[in-house]
């Protein structure tokens, strides 16, 4: 049974242990701290047992009801259902855009000015957390792009040090493809994250994008 505690100081709060375990489990939240978690857990106290009930029917069918497109990697409607993207014909199927995940991806649509498709990697090479080449999904990228009908690759990964290393090593999996592979270019400045990016500044960035 998983043991979340919000706080090994928590000791002497007035919170009932099952408070407690919430707090605990929302601490695990990104970006999520002590008082944050606290102030979720009251809120959600506060809630009629109606509303309370349809969070929970809602998380714990979470994984029933979203699934994994099998094209691209992104969130479908339900498990093995191909993504509305990916479905959609009136998209270039011959750009794909690559991205981290897909906060990522949705960063791009909103600025409105990629028309072509995705391939969610599914993070980024970070060995010190882990993330070795074996965890992305490469290998359905560069089959995507040996098929043919695929004339450009962008890679819309992060500008620090791990997504450049992430992008190194995309780029080298499809240099016998015979595929053009690029980067956004300007609007992004050097280190920034693009999943904090405005859609104004995404938009000058694809637009300008170079050849990697």
């Amino acid at each position: 049974m998983n043991n979340f505690s919000a706080s090994s100081g928590s000791a002497g709060t007035p919170y009932p242990e099952a408070f407690e375990k919430l707090m605990g489990i929302l601490r695990t939240l990104p970006g999520v701290g002590r008082r944050s978690a606290e102030r979720m857990a009251l809120q959600l106290f506060s809630w009629d047992q109606e509303k309370l009930s349809l969070l929970g029917e809602l998380v714990s069918a979470l994984k029933k009801r979203i699934g994994v497109c099998p094209l691209c990697g992104g969130m479908s409607n339900g498990p093995g259902e191909t993504c509305s993207i990916c479905r959609d014909e009136k998209r270039d199927h011959a750009f794909v855009c690559v991205v981290e995940d897909f906060s990522r991806l949705r960063t791009i649509e909103s600025s409105g000015v990629f028309k072509g498709v995705y391939h969610v990697l599914g993070g980024r090479l970070s060995p010190l957390e882990g993330k070795l080449a074996d965890s992305l999904s490469t290998e359905t990228l560069v089959e995507r792009a040996s098929k043919g009908g695929i004339r450009e690759v962008i890679l819309a990964l992060s500008p620090d040090v791990e997504g450049q290393a992430t992008a190194v090593y995309v780029a080298d999996l499809l240099k016998n493809t015979g595929v053009t592979v690029s980067r956004p270019a300007q609007g992004l400045p050097a280190g920034a994250d693009i999943g904090f990016a405005d859609p104004a500044t995404v938009a000058a960035a694809m637009s300008g994008r170079t050849r990697f």
